[in-house]
């Protein structure tokens, strides 16, 4: 009897094998034909007068929208249209993102849900409308009953940003009138989600961490009278402990992040998915998405990442020498992860400077020496003086190459013992006000479905029958 066990235990392991290689092998071949039957000759696109990725020829986005919400500003243009290179400026609701981060330090207070409410309303709040305001987030710091069990620590995930969408998702459940796209109920929902999103991410964390890292669970209840900063480091944490320095750091860099025009890709996508009249968790777990793509919201990770690497190479890190030379070899990608870039160097629209990291390098600077971690304040600056430098060295040509928020940020979480894993969720939490003001905007102004055009390159062909091909 267990002899017939075997042998049908070894068959049936034979047949999974089989099974698995075919598959495997479809998988592959159909990959190489995938790569035949869809790529388009780069011509075509000239042809066309297509313009990729939505950019000019110049790299500046193609307009497809009007905004009250958030405006980038990185250069003018000379009557010719020529690029005038300038320091960056960023605008929330028209209002100077360093006038507004600046009364925010000078008044030793926190400013994110301040800032939410401009994003969002439209103007800056009365102390009476701030407080109401923050008590209607302090009415949603706790998830639905049950829900961090069921949704969250019952099916970890080994991607925070993946939990986050289908987090936002199962709300919709939750919401006794989900599909109303009234002005009203969305600015309900938004505040609600505003309010969700800090347990999520960080009982995401500790679920992933417990399972997959094999680390202890810790899990904290959020506290209503908290900021956002102070509850995601409360409840990021062992113990829960943090200081009011590292949570004002925390608040300014969710401000930075809070919003960047509507052209960024997530943003654009809130204007993109609500213009269909669907439901605010189906639009916001569209934008997590979005952000989730290494291209938009993976570049702080990118620098966390390649400060580990060029402190793993480079022994002696006041030898300039020694770290010029790493960092030729990244530029010439023959270190980290090949590519050629120098993460936290250089942006899409700022020319001089992002304004974004002017306001967190010093911020980033206070932190390094309160946490004994100057040395590496000081790698992040020596990388912003010399990455342009070594650049022209390397590539024979000189280009404006300002550091980006992302070099100071990525220190800061780094400064903070906040984990990879998390930094990307941490963008999202800041960015969802300016999701959610983007999405109320689009609302306003008539939601007109987007539908963008295709040409099409594909030659007719007539059918042929099965037993002729």
């Amino acid at each position: 009897m267990l002899e017939k066990l075997r042998i049908k235990r070894d068959e049936v392991r034979k047949a999974n094998r089989k099974q698995e290689s075919s598959a495997v092998s479809f998988y592959e071949t159909g990959a190489k034909d995938l790569v035949k039957r869809n790529q388009i000759p780069e011509e075509l696109y000239i042809e066309n007068k297509v313009k990729r990725g939505l950019r000019n020829s110049n790299g500046t986005g193609v307009v497809v929208g009007l905004t009250h919400i958030g405006e980038v500003i990185g250069y003018t243009k000379d009557e010719n249209g020529n690029k005038i290179p300038m320091d960056g400026k960023l605008y929330y609701r028209g209002y100077d993102v360093e006038d507004l981060v600046n009364n925010v330090i000078l008044e030793n207070r926190f400013g994110f849900e301040e800032i939410s409410y401009l994003l969002m309303m439209g103007e800056l709040p009365t102390k009476k409308q701030l407080e109401t305001f923050n008590d209607l987030l302090g009415d949603h710091r706790e998830l639905p009953m049950g829900f961090a069990r069921d949704m969250i620590l019952t099916a970890p995930s080994k991607n925070i940003m993946n939990k986050l969408a289908r987090s936002v998702l199962a709300l919709y459940s939750f919401d006794d009138n989900p599909d109303d796209v009234s002005l009203s109920n969305v600015l309900r929902q938004s505040m609600s989600l505003m309010g969700y999103f800090p347990a999520i991410i960080c009982y995401a964390y500790q679920a992933k961490s417990s399972y997959y890292d094999k680390k202890s669970l810790h899990l904290h209840d959020p506290i209503r009278d908290l900021s956002t900063s102070e509850n995601i480091l409360r409840m990021l944490r062992p113990m829960g402990e943090y200081s009011d320095l590292e949570a004002k750091i925390l608040d300014i860099c969710m401000i930075l992040h809070a919003e960047h025009g509507g052209g960024n890709n997530s943003s654009f996508t809130t204007h993109l998915i609500s213009s269909t009249g669907t439901d605010t968790y189906s639009a916001i777990a569209a934008a997590v998405g979005s952000l989730k793509g290494p291209k938009h919201g993976g570049a702080n990770i990118a620098v966390i990442n390649m400060m580990n690497d060029i402190k793993a190479h480079v022994k002696d890190l006041d030898k300039h020498s020694a770290l010029d030379d790493y960092l030729v070899k990244i530029l010439k990608k023959e270190a980290h992860d090949r590519t050629g870039l120098v993460y936290g160097m250089g942006h899409a629209i700022y020319t001089k400077s992002d304004p974004r990291a002017r306001i967190l390098k010093g911020m980033a600077k206070k932190l390094a020496e309160s946490n004994d971690r100057i040395d590496d304040f000081m790698l992040c600056d020596y990388i912003e003086r010399r990455t342009p430098t070594l650049y022209a060295e390397v590539h024979g040509k000189e280009i404006l190459m300002p550091a980006n928020v992302d070099l100071y940020s990525g220190f800061v979480y780094s400064a903070l013992d906040i984990d990879t894993d998390v930094a990307t969720p941490l963008f999202a939490t800041a960015r969802l006000s300016g999701w959610c003001a983007h999405r109320l905007e689009e609302i306003v102004n008539g939601g007109k479905l987007m539908r963008p055009a295709y040409n099409s390159v594909q030659s007719k062909r007539d059918y042929v029958a099965m037993e002729d091909r």
